[in-house]
Parts: C-alpha cells; structure tokens; sequence
C-alpha cells in the first residue's frame, strides 16, 4: 500500500477519521500546534542565549500525533530521534520537561543537563534517553524487541523493581531518510525480519539529511522501493503531513506487530519548513519555489482548516486553543529558565551503578576448589553454566556460539559452541532460546546486547576476535557506555562483551592477534577486564555477570590452554573485585606492571635472568582489570621497589602504558630511582611471519633485557 509522492496534496481531504472522535481530532491538533510553538519559543530563547543549541521537529508534527497515538504511553517502547518532539508530547512528556532539557536544568527528566535538546528520553514513559550518531538507535530498538520476545520464551518475569514484561508491547523506533544510509539500520532490519519481532521503523522523510537531498542519499529516492523484498515485514508509505492517513497506517502498524506477525515500517514522507537546526541555513541549497511548496504541505494550518471544515471545531474555537497554549508554554519557558544547571560535584554521578559496586568487598569471596586442575576456556565455560542456572536471564549469542543453529541436527553432531569451546555444550543445557547465533556482524551484536539489557535481560555478547569489534565500537561507545550517564541515571545496559585478543599463537597477522585495550580503556563507564589465568578469569567473568554495568571481558587466545594457568573448580560463588591487582611474585629492587600473557612471560624473563647469574628481586603485579585501575596496588608497591617498569603487548605510544607512567609520575615521583620504563609492542600492526610477529610483540628476552637495564639504572 503505497502512497505516491505525486498523489500528496496540499489539503487534508480524508473522510474517514478512523474511529477519532471530535475531541480526539483536536487534541491531536493541540499537540502539533504546542510542539510548533515550543521549537519556535526555543528558537526565540536561542538568539537571546537562554539555551545553548536548538533543532526542531516541524514538519514532522502529524505522523508524531498519529504515532503516539496508536501507541500506548509507559507500555510500548520509543526509541526516539530528535524530531519526534510531538511524539513524545503525545506519550505525556511535558512542555516544561522539554523546556528543563534545553536549558541544562539539573531536574531535566531526560539527561539531567547532560544531553542537547531535543534529545528525548523519560524515565516513566519507556523512552530511553536519545543519543546523537545518526541511526545508532535501530539497534537497540531491535534488542529491546528481542529481549520481549526471548522472555516470554525463557519464563523471565518481572524484576525486583516492578519492570513488567508484556506479550503485546511493541517497540517503535524512528529516524529521517537519512539514516537509512547507515549500515546499524539495514543489520536492524534484517533481524527484526529475520526473528519476525514487535517493532515498527517509523522513517520520517522530510528530503534533507541536513543538505543532502534524497536521490543522493537512496538510490531510486525511495526507501519502501529497497525494503519492498524483506519477508514478514509489513510496508507503509504515507503522508506524513496528513494526521488521519498516518493515524490509519500507524494503527495497522502497531496491531500488526502486537499481534507477532513481524516488524513493520511505515515510510512516512513530511516536510522540513525550518532549517535542519540553528546552526543551518536552507536557503543556501533550498530554492524559493521549493520552500513555497514545502509551506503549502504544513501540517498545522492545513489541519486547523480541516477541523473547520469538517465542523470539528470552528475558526474562533481553534484561536482560543492557540492562544492557550502559547501562554502555556511561555509559562513553561519561563519556569524552566529558574531551574538551576547541574552542579560540578555531579559530573560522575551515574557514571557507574551507585547499588552494585563490583569494587567492593561483596564480590571478595573465596574459591572452594574441587576436582582436577583444568583449562581457561574450562572453568569460563563452567562460569557461564552456573550463571545460567543462576540467573534465567542470561542470553549468550554472538558468531558460531551455539552448537548448532539447526537444532534437529544435534543428536548428530558434536556442535561448536565457538570457535575456542568457551560456549561449548551451552545451548544442549539451556535451550536455543538463549544460547544463540548471531548475523555476522559485531555492530549487530553489541547494539542488540544493549536493547536487551536495557529491556532487562543479561546479555553475554561474543566477538570472536577483538581486530573485528570495530563495526560495533560505535555502539559500545556510543550506546553500551553512555546509557545511564546520559539518562541521569533512569536507564543502564549491564551487558558483558567478550572478546578474544592478543597474539602468541602464530599466523594471526594483524586481524587475530592485535590487543587494542587502549582504545576502550578511555571510554567513561565501560570496565575492562584482562585475566591471566584460569581461576581468574572464571572469578572475574562471575563478577561482570552480576555487576550492573557493561564490561569488556578480553580473553587471550593464548591463554586458554595452557597447562601453567589452570585451575580446580573454585565453586559457584568465587568472585574476583574488580580493580584488585594481584601479587604475582614480591620483590624489592624493581615493579614490573603487566597483564594477561605477559604476566607468564614476565616470570620467564626472571628466570632467565636468575639462570643466567643476574637475578633481579622484582615484584610481579598483574592488574586483572584495565579499568577500573588499581593504582593503589601500583603505587604500594613502587613505594617498596622505587624502580617500575610497564610491560604490555599493544603498540608503545599514545596508550594505556603512558597513562600509567603519568599516574605514576604524578603519584610517587619522590619514590622514584630511576626512570619509569616500558616495554612493549612495536608501532605497528602483528604480522603474519612467525619472524615477523616475534619482532613485533614483546618477548622474554625484551622482557629480561629491560628489567636488567632498569636495575643496574
């Protein structure tokens, strides 16, 4: 069912009102006309330097009423982008809430003054809080939708804090055009058509994605032309200017996917009567004639002259409502401007959760070995059994995770269980519902990981190598981490992402062997794990299940089998703090600060030197965690020793080691004997000459020479 762009008329000619009654008719016009009026009130607020940046959703006011409308408001779930200020009016968030936004008030519901206006978000409403990169919200809208759908499978009921679960609520998520060129929205698309799951891609086109015009950005110009072939998948093309054929489209929409048919997107085409923001001017690239036609589609006066015409209210009636919303909302302006900006002490307010602390002394518990010493990949496997069985919420998925996708072929098969045995024989115990495979994808993964943890589940999300995590690292960044800072608090996504790194093994070359830590160590909000061992990493990956934020969990590929790590079963309640680094060895001339593989090679180094007639007292820590850093331990021991040396397999400049060396500069310069050294990868990327990589990675003998270098300092 489509609608022609040549077939959209100025007029609103629709008899049918499809079950609206007059006074619905003109609330629905109340809130198109109150959302006009807060975009030009903020405008005005703009130029006098009341708010600090501003960006309207005129235009889009007819197909936001009639989407909210069909849907149910603190039931369904939005995923918003930064037109959608009518939309949201309609799902109950208030002038004065979005007023509070654009000021930076400190009581703003949706960020705390944290996020730009018209980033929409309400801790009641199941809106979560909107981040800014273009189309980054499709995937997480489709896990929220998954995390519904899995649940009413696995028997995951409501929370301890009164989270509902409903086997009809559904999932909108919106955006212009123009982030149907990012790749986040077709990997979307697929899933949501592929699981056939609860959600509707409302994709509001106004032409521009800011200057660029259609043609330039779709091929064909339409995006209902590509989307036409993708299975279960109900297709809406509508006037977006007209709130009534919206209204029909959106409820077939909604009713479509509350009944489990499959995912539906409604192409909804409007119009763009203002500059994309303040900060633009259409009339560089938008000629007169075209602006004309864009006035003559406006949805606010050709649907006021509709309701008078159809006798659903009368010219004076509407200019009484008119003006009483133009005093609300200069009420509403005005009030939100004596509301105070956030204090500096509340920068790292709901950086972390402030009810688990994955620090503390909670998660300090002893292993109760059993049994006979096993590997890393063992006791992880063990890990993640026990916190099924603990937790009905934990869903583990990512590539070649499962034993089988086809489960009818497992009685003939082994099964992979991934391509390191970590997930091996999960889904034989708990059931494809909840041990599953993904797309091949990372951005897929990690973003739908997201949408389930912020909908309530506990999502374990694999990257099968860490060189590949980069098509996600725009959600880990942009969505996993921020998500309770940029709510304030209301909305966090407790996912684990494991990822497999380093080098060692021989052939990985430089896309299976990097180590890359660095570059997540600075992301706010995300911890990151690095064991070294098998008890460890089974303590460790305990703590991250059920800490409530989103780590990174690094397992080194050449860590897994090796028989100088293993460990007996410590029990299904061993937990490791996070940012508790371990004493390897004591020693007094010299710290040497490592991680993960190196922690081994370390020792060897020592070993080496004493064989060798120069034994060096060192004190061996190895961190566990990247972040949070446990720079006490550091500095205990740099204070014993006053000689430190900083061992790690990334690249040496620009990273994690320097951050270090400054900490340490900074914290225990008086203590110092001599310079703060390191020793660690060549600037450059792992090659795939066995040669080759031994030169490129930090090795014993690196290791040996530089802790005798720094003790005869």
């Amino acid at each position: 069912m489509a609608t022609p762009l040549e077939a959209i008329g100025t007029k609103i000619e629709s008899e049918d009102t499809y079950g609206l009654e007059t006074e619905d008719l003109v609330e629905l016009y109340r809130t198109m006309y109150t959302s006009r009026r807060i975009d030009d009130r903020e405008m005005h607020m703009k130029r006098q330097q009341k708010i600090f940046f501003q960006i309207s959703g005129a235009g889009h006011e007819a197909i936001n009423v009639a989407a909210g409308r069909a849907m149910k408001p603190g039931y369904d779930w939005l995923f918003p982008y930064y037109r959608d200020r009518a939309l949201c009016l309609q799902l109950g968030v208030t002038p004065l809430e979005m007023f509070l936004q654009a000021v930076g008030a400190g009581d703003d519901p949706a960020s705390g003054g944290r996020e730009m206006p018209a980033h929409f978000g309400h801790p009641t409403l199941r809106i979560p809080t909107s981040s800014s990169p273009v189309g980054s919200q499709y995937l997480p809208a489709v896990g929220c939708a998954e995390a519904v759908a899995r649940a009413a499978k696995i028997g995951v009921e409501a929370d301890e804090e009164g989270a509902d679960w409903h086997d009809d609520e559904v999932v909108v998520v919106s955006g212009g055009e123009g982030s149907t060129s990012e790749g986040e929205f077709w990997e979307a698309l697929n899933t949501a058509c592929n699981l056939k799951l609860p959600v509707i891609f409302l994709i509001e086109d106004n032409g521009y994605a800011i200057s660029v015009p259609i043609e330039v950005q779709t091929a064909g110009g339409s995006i209902s032309k590509l989307v036409s072939g993708y299975p279960d998948l109900l297709l809406r093309e509508v006037d977006g200017t007209n709130p009534l054929e919206s209204y029909r489209v959106m409820r077939e929409a909604v009713a479509h996917c509350r009944e489990r048919k499959g995912p539906a997107l409604v192409h909804a085409h409007v119009i763009r009567p203002y500059s994309h923001s303040m900060s633009d001017n259409e009339e560089l690239y938008k000629t007169e004639a075209e602006r004309d036609e864009e006035a003559a589609r406006d949805p606010i006066p050709n649907f006021a002259e509709y309701l008078v015409r159809q006798g659903h209210a009368s010219e004076e009636e509407l200019e009484a409502l008119r003006e009483e919303v133009d005093g609300q909302v200069a009420e509403a302006a005005d009030e939100a401007t004596g509301h105070e900006q956030p204090g500096p002490e509340t920068v790292y307010f709901h950086m972390v959760s402030d009810r688990v602390d994955p620090r503390s002394d909670d998660f300090a518990t002893e292993p109760e070995l059993e049994g006979n010493e096993t590997t890393m990949v063992d006791l992880l496997n063990m890990c993640l059994r026990d916190e099924m069985e603990r937790d009905p919420r934990i869903v583990v998925f990512g590539e070649d995770v499962a034993d089988a996708s086809r489960e009818e072929v497992l009685d003939e098969v082994k099964g992979k269980g991934g391509v390191f045995k970590v997930t091996a024989g999960l889904q034989r115990q708990f059931g494809g519902d909840r041990v599953f495979n993904s797309p091949l994808a990372e951005a897929n993964i990690v973003g739908r990981a997201v949408g389930m943890a912020l909908r309530g589940l506990r999502p374990v999300a694999e990257i099968q190598f860490v060189d590949y995590i980069w098509p996600a690292y725009n959600q880990i960044r942009s969505e996993l981490a921020t998500m309770r800072w940029r709510s304030n608090g209301h909305y966090s996504a407790p996912a684990v992402i494991r990822a497999t790194y380093g080098g060692y093994l021989g052939g990985g070359a430089m896309y299976h062997s990097q180590s890359s830590s660095s570059l997540f160590t600075h992301i706010p909000g995300l911890h990151v794990v690095c064991p070294s061992n098998a008890l460890d990493a089974n303590g460790l990956l305990r703590t991250a299940l059920r800490c409530e934020d989103p780590v990174l969990f690094f397992e080194h590929k050449h860590l897994y089998r090796q028989t100088y790590n293993k460990s007996a079963y410590p029990g299904p309640d061993f937990m490791i703090p996070f940012g508790r680094a371990r004493v390897v060895e004591e020693g007094s001339d010299l710290t040497v600060v490592t991680y993960g593989a190196l922690v081994e090679r370390t020792r060897k180094a020592m070993r080496k030197l004493e064989k060798e007639g120069n034994p060096v007292s060192v004190e061996l820590l190895d961190l566990r965690t990247l972040n949070p850093l446990d720079m006490d331990a550091i500095e205990r021991s740099v204070k014993r020793t006053n000689k430190v040396l900083i061992a790690y397999e990334d690249p040496g400049s620009w990273g994690w080691g320097a951050e270090i060396s400054a900490r340490i500069a900074d914290r225990v310069f008086e203590w110092l004997d001599g310079p703060v050294r390191r020793v660690t990868g060549k600037d450059a990327f792992v090659g795939y000459a066995p040669r080759l990589e031994e030169a490129i990675l930090p090795q014993v003998e690196d290791l040996a020479e530089g802790i005798a270098e720094l003790h005869r300092y």
